[in-house]
C-alpha cells in the first residue's frame, strides 16, 4: 500500500482529484505519524486531532461533490506556535504566557490556508519567543533531529522542520527572523523559503520588527510554490505587507535556470570557516546548476559580517517582548533570552538607528550586487546538526547562535528572498543545505533554481 505520509501537497491534491484516496485517510495517517514521532523528536506542543479529522471529513465531502474549497483542500499542515491559530492557545514556548483567553483569531497566513481548505494537525515547537537558532524552551523542552535524535533540529522553526521531515504533514508554517526556517530546514533535510519581506503578511507584528518573515516549510520547491500562492495574499492587518503577486509561483517552476547569472560564494570571501562535508555537498549542487545551463562563477557579495548591527536590532526586540515582565516572570525565562533582553534594554535610540544605517547600506550593496547576478548561492550553514539542547556547538567558542549562522541573518537585514535546499549529507550522514538568495521581490528566481535542484539526493549523487 502507498505510504500516504510520503506524498507532498501537489501529489495529494492530484490524488484527491482522481479519487485515489481521501483527505480523511491522509489526515489519519499524518496524525498517526505525529503521535509516533512525538515521544522521541518532540515536534509538537499540541495536536488537534479531533478538529483535524472533522476538517478532513468536510474536505472529503467537497471533493466528492467536485467542489474543492481552494488550492490546498484536504492537505494537512502544521503551524509554528508563534502564529495565531483559531481555537488553539499560542504560547510561543514560554511559561510567562497563559492558555486562558479566547484564541479566536487566525494569523493572516493561517487564515489563507483555512480559506483554501487546509487541515490543521496542530502547533509545532519553538524556542521561547523564537529567539534563537535551535529549538528548546522552558515550556516544551528539547526538539530533536529526525536523522539523529541526539542532535538538534535547529530553530527557531525546529518542530515544523522535524514534522515535515518525518511525514507528519507535508506543509508547515514557520517564521524566520535570522534564519529560523532555513536553519532547521538545512539540519533536517527539507526545503524552506523565507519570502521577500511583506510577501506573506504577518499579524500581530513581531517584536523583532521587519526582520521577521513568515514562510513555507516543505519537502520540495513545488509544494512551497503552491503554498506561497495561497499564503501570499494581502491582509489589511499588516500595514507593511505587499500587494498581491502578479504571477503564480507554481507557474514559473518549469522555467529552469538556463541563462541565469549565479554567483557562488562558498565562504563569503573567506569570512566563514565551512566544514569540508558541507562545502563538498554545496559545490556538487552548484556544478549541477551549471550543468543545467546557468552561468556560474565564484563571486562574493561586498559586505563584512553585520552581526553587531543584527544583535542591536535582535536584542532590542527581545527587550521589547519581555519589557512588561516582573522579576518573578523573568526568572521563568530561558536564561539566554533573559541575558540578551538585558543587553537590548541598554541600547539607546542612537544605537538602534546606527544599526538601521548598517542595514540600509547592506541593502544598497546587495541591490547593486544583483544588478550583476540573478542569484547568490552559499551554504545555508557552515556546520551540520550538533548536540541537542545547546545553543552553540560544543568547543566552537561561539557565544550566541549567530556565531554559526553567518549565511542566514544578513538576508533578514536586507529583506531578500532566501531558501534552503537539501543537497547532500556530510560524512556522518547529516543533511546539508544550500542557500539561494535573490533580489527583493524575485522569489520566483529562488523557487525556479530550487526546483531545478530537487533531483539532488541526500547521498549527494
Amino acid at each position: 500500500m502507498r505510504d500516504l505520509t510520503a506524498l507532498g501537497a501537489v501529489q495529494l491534491v492530484e490524488g484527491y482529484r482522481k479519487g485515489e484516496f481521501s483527505p480523511v485517510e491522509v489526515t489519519r495517517a499524518a496524525l498517526e505519524r505525529a503521535e509516533e514521532i512525538q515521544p522521541e523528536v518532540n515536534a509538537f506542543v499540541r495536536l488537534t486531532g479531533e478538529e483535524a479529522l472533522a476538517q478532513a471529513r468536510e474536505s472529503a465531502d467537497r471533493w466528492r461533490r467536485g467542489e474543492p474549497a481552494g488550492l490546498l483542500d484536504g492537505v494537512p499542515v502544521t503551524v509554528k506556535d508563534i502564529l495565531l491559530m483559531r481555537g488553539s492557545p499560542t504560547l510561543k514556548g514560554s511559561r510567562v504566557l497563559s492558555e486562558k483567553g479566547r484564541w479566536d483569531e487566525d494569523a493572516p497566513s493561517v487564515a489563507r490556508l483555512r480559506e483554501h481548505g487546509a487541515v490543521f494537525l496542530g502547533k509545532t515547537t519553538t524556542p521561547e519567543f523564537g529567539w534563537k537558532g535551535v529549538t528548546d524552551s522552558p515550556l516544551s523542552g528539547v526538539t530533536r533531529n529526525p536523522h539523529d535524535p541526539t542532535r538538534t533540529a535547529g530553530g527557531s522553526s525546529g518542530g515544523a522542520a522535524a514534522a515535515v521531515a518525518l511525514g507528519a504533514g507535508p506543509l508547515a508554517l514557520g517564521t524566520d527572523g535570522g534564519g529560523s526556517v532555513r536553519i532547521p530546514a538545512a539540519f533536517c533535510g527539507i526545503f524552506a523559503l523565507k519570502p521577500t519581506y511583506g510577501r506573506v503578511p504577518l499579524y500581530p507584528a513581531s517584536a523583532f520588527g521587519t526582520l521577521a518573515h513568515v514562510g513555507p516549510m516543505t519537502r520540495n520547491a513545488a509544494d512551497a510554490a503552491l503554498m506561497l500562492d495561497v499564503i501570499g495574499a494581502p491582509d489589511a492587518r499588516d500595514w507593511s505587507g505587499s500587494a498581491a503577486s502578479a504571477l503564480s509561483y507554481r507557474g514559473v517552476l518549469q522555467d529552469g535556470v538556463r541563462g541565469l547569472r549565479i554567483a557562488y560564494s562558498p565562504s563569503l570571501g573567506g569570512q566563514v570557516r565551512v566544514q569540508p562535508g558541507v562545502a563538498a555537498a554545496v559545490r556538487r549542487a552548484v556544478e549541477r546548476l551549471a550543468g543545467l545551463g546557468a552561468y556560474v562563477e565564484e563571486a562574493d557579495p561586498d559586505f563584512t559580517d553585520p552581526v553587531d548591527a543584527f544583535h542591536t536590532l535582535w536584542f532590542s526586540g527581545a527587550a521589547r517582548v519581555t519589557q512588561h515582565l516582573g522579576p518573578h516572570q523573568r526568572e521563568l525565562l530561558d536564561p539566554g533570552l533573559r541575558e540578551i533582553s538585558g543587553l537590548g534594554a541598554r541600547y539607546s535610540a542612537l544605537d538602534y538607528l546606527a544599526a538601521v544605517d548598517v542595514r540600509m547600506d547592506l541593502g544598497r550593496r546587495m541591490g547593486r550586487f544583483h544588478e550583476s547576478y540573478d542569484l547568490l548561492v552559499t551554504p545555508t550553514l557552515p556546520v551540520t546538526a550538533f548536540e541537542a539542547g545547546a545553543e552553540v556547538p560544543k568547543g566552537s567558542g561561539y557565544r550566541r547562535w549567530t556565531g554559526w549562522t553567518p549565511f542566514t541573518y544578513p538576508f533578514n537585514l536586507t529583506q531578500q528572498p532566501a531558501a534552503s535546499v537539501p543537497v547532500g549529507v556530510d560524512g556522518d550522514g547529516l543533511p546539508v543545505g544550500l542557500q539561494l538568495v535573490a533580489a527583493r521581490h524575485r522569489d520566483d528566481l529562488v523557487l525556479r533554481a530550487a526546483h531545478a535542484l530537487d533531483g539532488v539526493t541526500l547521498s549527494g549523487s
